[in-house]
């Protein structure tokens, strides 16, 4: 009888002590999923403060500025993640990690991610300045989508609710268009295009990250997507002058290497979010940068401050996190 009351006791604590990992599991991964909001907001801002100063502010054309910076930024952001992965002693692992399965997946997401997203991304930032960066942060909606089509992760209502929240979000935000953007619907559209392969890189991210050491899928994907941009697609749009002038103007540079920081970091942490909580869930807590994003503009680039942009953000945000937790379990007593 004791014996059995010994084993269910130990049966009890060890229930428990999975519950408390669990709980402490996901605590981190939403942790990381917000931490990355933030960073990438900031990487944003400084993006946009480099492409301030020339030669980039003045360069011809609209697409030779925004990928020589989406290249360079990338390309630091590898960089930074090379010293951190060489001092964690795991340089080794990134090359292991390109002949694996999980890794060659890992990098069809880079490129739709990198040179793709992130260059459509900065041309929406270029047209239509912050109204582009909840646009982006769709893709959570996207990502929620590609998961439920590929990844099988069924959506509740709940989670349905706040995707269409995020939609009515960007509707708002373009809804009037502000003064002195010619190419301000361009740069909306850019911005959703963006968000489109954003959700296709965090389903990908989603299945190879669980396998794969985040912090070497990550260092893969800044460096591949940073070369891919510099060697293939600035000299196709005829950047290769302005990337010359923009590696000897110095102030810019300063600038994208701080970006590149940023993004590095913000990167980690979402591949993390999406490996611990899921795609949807991961997607959903990143885009709040959406959120940081616009605060820092208004805040230091002096972006204008409209009621469409604000309500807009809001509403995205809401939606995010109404698609990541009920509300509702902010008010509830106890673990339940």
């Amino acid at each position: 009888m004791n014996s059995e009351k010994s084993v269910m006791q130990a049966s009890v604590s060890a229930e428990s002590k999975m519950k408390a990992v669990g709980k402490k599991f996901r605590i981190a991964g939403i942790g990381n999923g917000l931490f990355s909001g933030l960073t990438y907001g900031i990487y944003s801002t400084l993006v946009m403060v480099a492409s301030g100063y020339d030669p980039l502010v003045s360069a011809a054309g609209f697409l030779a500025a925004p990928f020589v910076s989406s290249g360079l930024n990338d390309l630091f952001a590898g960089i930074w993640l090379l010293f951190y992965n060489a001092k964690q002693g795991r340089l080794k692992e990134l090359s292991r990690t390109l002949k694996t399965k999980p890794g060659q997946m890992l990098v069809v997401g880079f490129l739709l991610g990198g040179p793709v997203a992130n260059g459509a991304y900065l041309i929406g930032l270029a047209m239509a300045g912050a109204y582009a960066i909840p646009i982006s942060a769709t893709c959570s909606l996207f990502g929620s989508l590609f998961a439920w089509i590929f990844l099988k992760q069924r959506p509740t209502k709940r989670v349905v609710f706040g995707m269409l929240l995020c939609v009515v979000g960007a509707i708002i935000i373009n809804w009037v268009k502000p003064e002195g953007a010619p190419n301000f619907t361009l740069g909306i559209i850019c911005a959703l295009i963006a968000a489109v392969c954003w959700g296709l890189e965090g389903v990908f991210s989603s299945f190879g990250g669980a396998m794969i050491d985040t912090d070497v899928a990550v260092n893969l994907r800044e460096l591949i997507s940073g070369l891919v941009v510099l060697i293939l697609i600035v000299p196709l749009v005829g950047g290769l002058n302005l990337l010359g002038g923009t590696l000897t103007s110095g102030i810019p540079i300063l600038w994208l290497v701080l970006s590149g920081l940023s993004a590095a970091a913000s990167f980690v942490c979402w591949y993390k979010a999406n490996s611990m909580v899921g795609c949807a869930i991961g997607m959903s807590l990143n885009v709040t940068y959406a959120f940081w994003g616009v605060l820092f503009c208004v805040l230091f680039l002096g972006q204008t401050f409209t009621t469409t942009i604000v309500v807009g953000s809001i509403v995205i945000v809401l939606g995010a996190i109404i698609v990541t937790m009920n509300p509702l379990d902010l008010f509830r007593k106890g673990d339940a």
